[in-house]
């Protein structure tokens, strides 16, 4: 009996009918195996292509200033805070989770003011607004020769300053570090308090 049962497995070993229907199982699983992967590199790099935030400063506006010129003493005492209304929309059709970060303020290349941004997640094709206000570091104002030229000119150049850094994660398998960074130059004008028009560039990378 034993050797029968032998015999017979043998022959199904050997059945070319059967090997050959084991052979084209085998090739369709791997077949399908890797038509999934390339369709899954296929959508991380087009409907899934990472796209970097965009963040667009909508205003500007005064909080608070106040300015006095102690001509006895040749001291300027200098109190000023900045509303910025910041938008960051995300163009991804994945959420954007994002890092903490910070919005400077900057006169003539030195920074004179600062405010925290939390890290945060965006959902995709949603854009996330942020009101933010920056208090001046009037010591730094007055550190600076150009800052007397200015102040009797009644100008202040100004320069906001905002980089967020984060990570999109593609089904899980693609994960793409992106930055956007954006900067705007205006003029405050002390005369009226008001802040003249921006001049914005933004800059991004994947």
């Amino acid at each position: 009996m034993e050797i029968q049962t032998a015999s017979s497995s043998a022959a199904m070993n050997n059945d070319p009918k059967r090997l050959h229907k084991c052979r084209n199982i085998c090739f369709a699983t791997m077949g399908g195996l890797i038509f999934i992967i390339i369709l899954i590199v296929i959508l991380a790099f087009t409907v899934f292509k990472p796209k970097n935030p965009v963040i667009t400063v909508d205003s500007v506006t005064l909080a608070d200033l106040k300015f006095y010129l102690d001509t006895t003493k040749f001291q300027v005492l200098f109190n000023v805070s900045l509303d910025v209304d910041l938008s960051i929309k995300n163009s991804n059709k994945v959420g954007f989770k994002y890092a903490d970060s910070a919005a400077e303020l900057n006169y003539r290349g030195l920074k004179v003011g600062e405010v925290p941004i939390p890290a945060g997640k965006i959902s995709a094709d949603k854009t996330a607004p942020m009101n933010l206000t920056v208090t001046v570091m009037a010591d730094r104002f007055i550190s600076d020769s150009n800052f007397f030229a200015d102040f009797s000119g009644g100008e202040l150049p100004l320069e906001t300053f905002c980089e967020i850094s984060g990570k999109v994660n593609i089904l899980n398998l693609f994960k793409f570090h992106v930055v956007s960074t954006t900067s705007c130059d205006f003029i405050v004008f002390l005369s009226n308090s008001s802040v003249g028009d921006q001049n914005c560039n933004y800059k991004y990378k994947v």
